[in-house]
């Protein structure tokens, strides 16, 4: 096991199978049209850079962070941690917690969101719409209230299908947007309150139940009693 930084990244745990590291916000987990710097090429370079390999460099990514939101990820360093990590996915075995600052005070101290999303291919946004609506997604979460600040409600969230921008939509349909979020609540230019703060899943080769957690520098959580919560 390895931990520290190489190449501005921060990373949480490495061995011959994975490697975990944090997504900061607004940074790509994977390369797309704009050309921009990616996560997952950070980590082939880090790779590359760290064990002196030459040629290319497998990394295998299994899970995506919507571009503004930070938090942690994990990269198989080979095909068959790649395939058993995505078997994990598929049998509900590889478990995503969040913790998001919403616009309003929400009173409901805990609850489940249900919903069908549909993503426009056209606009790239995502939507909540009937069950009946060809290509709508079923969509789950659980939440947990476990603070406020200044009108604003923290909670945790178990994420329980990985849905595109599914958070910040199915908050926003009960009337409590994230904050920060420009795209679908209000365009303040703050960095978005959403961050993947809890990864657990089973090793691919050990099968041992690995957890990993790191929390964000956020004006809202510093209180002891709602870190303790998280």
């Amino acid at each position: 096991m390895v931990c520290g930084k190489m190449n501005k990244l921060n990373v949480l745990y490495e061995d011959n199978q994975i490697i975990v590291v944090e997504k900061k916000p607004n940074v790509l987990s994977q390369s797309d049209i704009t050309g921009n710097l990616d996560l997952l090429n950070m980590v082939k370079n880090y790779v590359k850079e760290k064990y002196n390999k030459s040629g290319n460099v497998y990394i295998g990514l299994v899970h995506r962070l919507d571009r503004p939101v930070g938090g942690i990820m994990v990269f198989a360093r080979t095909s068959k941690a790649a395939k058993r990590l995505n078997e994990e996915i598929k049998n509900h075995r590889f478990n995503k917690n969040y913790v998001a600052v919403l616009d309003g005070v929400l009173k409901k101290e805990t609850g489940a969101l249900v919903n069908y999303l549909y993503k426009d291919p056209k606009t790239g946004k995502s939507g909540v719409v009937d069950k009946n609506f060809a290509g709508a997604k079923l969509s789950k979460l659980t939440y947990e209230v476990i603070g406020y600040y200044k009108e604003k409600t923290i909670v945790k969230i178990n994420l329980i299908t990985g849905r595109h921008h599914q958070i910040r939509l199915q908050f926003k349909n009960i009337g409590y947007p994230l904050l920060g979020d420009s795209l679908y609540g209000k365009k303040d230019n703050e960095e978005i309150k959403l961050y993947a703060y809890k990864l657990e899943f089973n090793h691919p080769v050990s099968k041992e139940k690995l957890t990993f957690k790191l929390l964000p520098k956020w004006k809202e959580i510093e209180d002891e009693t709602i870190v303790h919560r998280l």
